[in-house]
């Protein structure tokens, strides 16, 4: 009797080259200071962050979308290894929200430092798919900032 197919968890993956040191593309993951600066998708703010940056810690933002709309999250620092990786569960608060976990590698490349952003599970494809335009917009911000903050440097 042959055993039915496994099912493939739903993911995402992000990747993004920074032309920055890798210390410093993993310093504005560490604290409040750096997130509100480039949590959330573009044209959105943040208007509250809380990081107790460390392997058990918590951390709970919110988001705010240019129309005036709050989305809050909230998650747990399961691991961190300074410069190279940070995994983080992710919580939306709200009702029927599906816990994910969150690993960030950070891998010194030629002239920078390569990003891979890795979420999973999701229950489908179509929060899956909101969930990579969403981080699609907050990594490019992330960029931006990386950037003025490697020029400031220098």
């Amino acid at each position: 009797m042959n055993a039915p197919p496994l099912k493939k968890e739903i993911d995402l993956t992000i990747t993004r080259v920074f032309y920055a040191p890798r210390p410093l593309v993993f310093k504005v993951w560490t604290t409040a200071e750096h997130l509100a600066r480039w949590w959330g998708p573009k044209d959105f703010t943040v208007p509250a962050v809380a990081t107790d940056f460390r392997e058990g810690g918590t951390w709970r933002s919110c988001i705010r979308s240019p129309e005036g709309q709050d989305y809050w999250a909230r998650g747990t620092y399961r691991e961190i290894v300074p410069p190279s990786r940070i995994v983080l569960s992710f919580t939306w608060e709200e009702e029927d929200a599906t816990d994910t976990l969150i690993t960030v590698t950070f891998e010194e490349v030629t002239g920078g430092t390569r990003l891979t952003f890795h979420q999973v599970p999701f229950p489908t494809r179509e929060s899956r798919d909101s969930h990579a335009e969403g981080w699609g917009e907050c990594m490019d911000r992330l960029l931006a900032y990386v950037a003025t903050h490697r020029e400031a440097a220098q």
